[in-house]
């Protein structure tokens, strides 16, 4: 199973599981159909937004793990 980094692009972790885009939505961080997407990486979107990123990669990766399970 891949693991999620907060130095990964939005893209690239949309692209590990579409499920991703609703934890990204509920966390506020409406960047998934942005053009910026492609070029922002996480730690970046959720400054910008001013989120906890670490609790959202925990929250991804958590998410990656039951659906792998």
């Amino acid at each position: 199973m891949q693991k999620i980094h907060k130095d990964m692009t939005i893209n690239e972790i949309i692209a590990v599981d579409r499920g991703i885009v609703a934890i990204l939505l509920n966390s506020g961080m409406h960047c998934v159909g942005c053009p910026m997407s492609q070029r922002e990486t996480l730690a970046e979107a959720g400054f910008v937004h001013g989120e906890d990123v670490d609790a959202l990669v925990e929250e991804i990766n958590g998410y990656l793990e039951a659906v792998n399970a």
